[in-house]
């Protein structure tokens, strides 16, 4: 796949299908809750408008600031 520049809205939209996808093969509550939050209502807006506040937030600070986003695997030591 080549690489392609999509807009916030693109992006969203895919990262919607991508959790759709996660949600229709494990029918998760919590995800299922996310993702009614994040659908889209006739107006073009999201049914929780404070989820498209923090997709927006969420992009801009890994355009503005890609070195402080780390999406790294962190292993937790857990309690001794």
């Amino acid at each position: 796949m080549t690489a392609t520049n999509l807009t916030s809205k693109q992006a969203y939209k895919a990262m919607y299908v991508f959790l759709d996808d996660i949600y229709q093969r494990t029918r998760s509550d919590t995800l299922g809750a996310l993702l009614g939050s994040m659908s889209l209502l006739a107006d073009g807006e999201t049914a929780d408008p404070a989820i498209w506040r923090d997709w927006e937030n969420a992009v801009a600070t890994v355009l503005d600031s890609p070195e402080n986003v780390n999406i790294d695997l962190k292993f937790i030591k857990p309690p001794q």
